[in-house]
C-alpha cells in the first residue's frame, strides 16, 4: 500500500550529505602564511637581517604572535569551507575561502583510488584520498582523512563507480583477496646496487669534482657540482629504496592493489582493462639472477611501475593478471630485422625484434638493458609507417604503434615489405580487439 499523495513510479530523492576532511587538517594548511614569509626572506636574504636587527624583543614577540594567529586561522578558514559530498554519479569537492571552486569528478571517469599516508599523516593516524581521473593533468585528493574514514570513502566510490548501491561497498571494496608477490628488502637492494644509472650517478660524484678542483680550484664551485650528483646518486639507490620498500602486489576485486613505502605508505590501484602498455625492463646485471622490472602506461594515471625486481616467472605471472590471457613470448619467438639493418644501425640492431600474438603486440628494444613492451590489440588508438631517405636505401622501415595513454611503441628496422603488412593487420586486430574488449567499468 503506498501512502496517499505519493506517486509509486517516482522515487523518493536521496539526500546529499556534505562532509568536512579531518580536524588535524588545518595544521597542514597553516603553513601557507608561514611559506610566504619564508619566501620573502629567501628572496631577499640581507634586507630580512636589517629588518631584523631594528626590531626588539617586544615587537619581534608581536610580529611572531601575529603570523601564528594569521597561518591558524588561515588554516582554520581553509578547512572550515572545503567540502564534500558523494553522489550517485559524482564526487563533489567545495573548496576556496574569497574564489569558490567546486570540482565535480563523475565517477564513471575514475582511473584509479590511492590512498597514502606520510610519516606524519601516519602518527596522527590519517591518510590521503587521492583520485585518477580521465583527462585530468593532476591527481584530485582530499587531505586529510580518517584511516578508517578513507577506507570506506574508497570502497564507496569503487561501488558507486561500478554501479553498486553503496551498502555493498563493504563487500566489493576491501582489502585484496589474495597476495600475488612481495619483495623482499635484501632483494630489491641487490637490485638498485646491481642498477646502471645508481654506479653512473656515483662515479660521476666522485670523478667530476676532483676535475674542476683541477680546473678552477674554487670550493663553491666545487661544492656547487658535487652536492647535486651526490644527491642524484642518493636518489637513484637510496630514494628508490625508501619509495619502493615492502613492494605488496595483491589482487581484490577492483583490481590490483600496490601498497608500498618505508616512510610514506602508499595504497595505489591498477584499474581492470584500463593498462594501455606494460613493458618488462631487464637490466644487464641482473640477468645472471634472472630478474626483471614491470612497468605499465594508465591513461590518465601516475602509476607507472607494477613490480620494481622479481624473478621473470613471478613476474610474467602478475602480467597474466593485468592482461587476462596474455603469454609473454619467448626470446626466441621474436622476430629480429633483416641482416642489411645493420647498415642503417651497427650491432644495436641485434637488439630489436616484434611479436604480434592473439592478444598484443610485442616490441623488444635494446643490447644492454632490454625492454619488451606489450601492447594490447583493444587499446592501440593508430598506426603508422615512417621511412627515411636512408632506410628507404635499404628497404626498410619503422611501424610505430600509438596507444591511449599518448605513448608510442615501435617495430624498428623492419623490412617495408612486412612494415607495410604488418599496418595494414595491425589497424585490423585493433578494430577487431576494441570490438570484443571487455567493458572498463569498476569490477565489470
Amino acid at each position: 500500500m503506498t501512502a496517499p499523495g505519493v506517486d509509486e513510479g517516482v522515487r523518493p530523492k536521496r539526500v546529499v550529505v556534505e562532509r568536512r576532511l579531518h580536524p588535524v587538517t588545518p595544521f597542514r594548511r597553516a603553513w601557507a602564511p608561514v611559506a610566504v614569509v619564508v619566501g620573502w626572506a629567501a628572496h631577499d636574504p640581507n634586507q630580512a637581517q636589517e629588518q631584523l636587527t631594528r626590531l626588539t624583543t617586544t615587537t619581534l614577540l608581536i610580529v611572531l604572535a601575529v603570523v601564528v594567529s594569521a597561518a591558524s586561522l588561515y588554516g582554520f578558514l581553509s578547512w572550515w569551507f572545503t567540502h564534500f559530498a558523494v553522489t550517485d554519479s559524482e564526487l563533489r569537492i567545495r573548496t576556496g575561502l574569497l574564489f569558490r571552486r567546486t570540482a565535480h569528478i563523475r565517477l564513471q571517469r575514475l582511473q584509479a583510488v590511492d590512498i597514502t599516508r606520510p610519516l606524519l599523516a601516519r602518527i596522527a593516524g590519517v591518510a590521503k584520498l587521492r583520485l585518477d581521473v580521465v583527462g585530468a593533468d593532476k591527481k584530485d585528493e582530499l587531505a586529510f582523512l580518517g584511516e578508517s574514514e578513507a577506507r570506506a570513502l574508497r570502497a564507496e566510490l569503487l561501488a558507486r563507480a561500478a554501479g553498486f548501491a553503496p551498502e555493498t561497498a563493504h563487500e566489493v571494496g576491501e582489502a585484496p583477496a589474495r597476495e600475488l608477490l612481495r619483495v623482499p628488502p635484501r632483494e630489491l637492494a641487490v637490485a638498485l646496487i646491481l642498477t646502471g644509472a645508481t654506479w653512473g650517478a656515483l662515479a660521476a660524484a666522485l670523478v667530476v669534482p676532483p676535475f674542476l678542483w683541477l680546473a678552477t680550484h674554487s670550493v663553491w664551485t666545487v661544492l656547487a657540482t658535487g652536492v647535486p650528483l651526490l644527491g642524484a646518486a642518493g636518489a637513484s639507490s637510496a630514494g628508490r629504496f625508501v619509495g619502493e620498500y615492502d613492494w605488496t602486489v595483491g589482487e581484490s576485486p577492483d583490481g590490483l592493489r600496490i601498497d608500498h613505502g618505508l616512510l610514506d605508505r602508499t595504497h595505489e590501484t591498477v584499474p581492470p582493462g584500463r593498462v594501455q602498455t606494460v613493458r618488462i625492463v631487464e637490466p644487464l646485471l641482473w640477468r645472471r639472477r634472472g630478474w626483471v622490472r614491470v612497468e605499465l602506461d594508465v591513461a590518465g594515471s601516475a602509476n607507472s611501475v607494477l613490480v620494481p625486481v622479481a624473478p621473470r616467472a613471478m613476474a610474467e605471472a602478475v602480467i597474466a593478471r593485468v592482461l587476462p590471457g596474455t603469454e609473454v613470448p619467448a626470446t626466441a619467438a621474436l622476430s629480429r630485422p633483416p641482416r642489411r639493418a645493420g647498415r642503417c644501425l651497427p650491432l644495436w640492431w641485434r637488439g630489436y625484434g616484434i611479436a604480434v600474438t592473439d592478444t598484443v603486440f610485442v616490441a623488444r628494444h635494446g643490447l644492454l638493458r632490454r625492454s619488451v613492451a606489450l601492447v594490447p590489440h583493444a587499446k592501440v588508438q593508430s598506426v603508422r609507417l615512417t621511412q627515411g631517405p636512408w632506410k628507404r636505401l635499404w628497404r626498410l622501415a619503422d611501424v610505430h604503434v600509438d596507444t591511449g595513454a599518448g605513448k608510442t611503441v615501435t617495430a624498428r628496422l623492419r623490412d617495408v615489405q612486412e612494415a607495410a603488412e604488418l599496418l595494414q593487420g595491425q589497424a585490423e586486430r585493433s578494430r577487431t580487439g576494441r570490438r570484443d574488449a571487455r567493458s572498463d567499468q569498476w569490477m565489470a
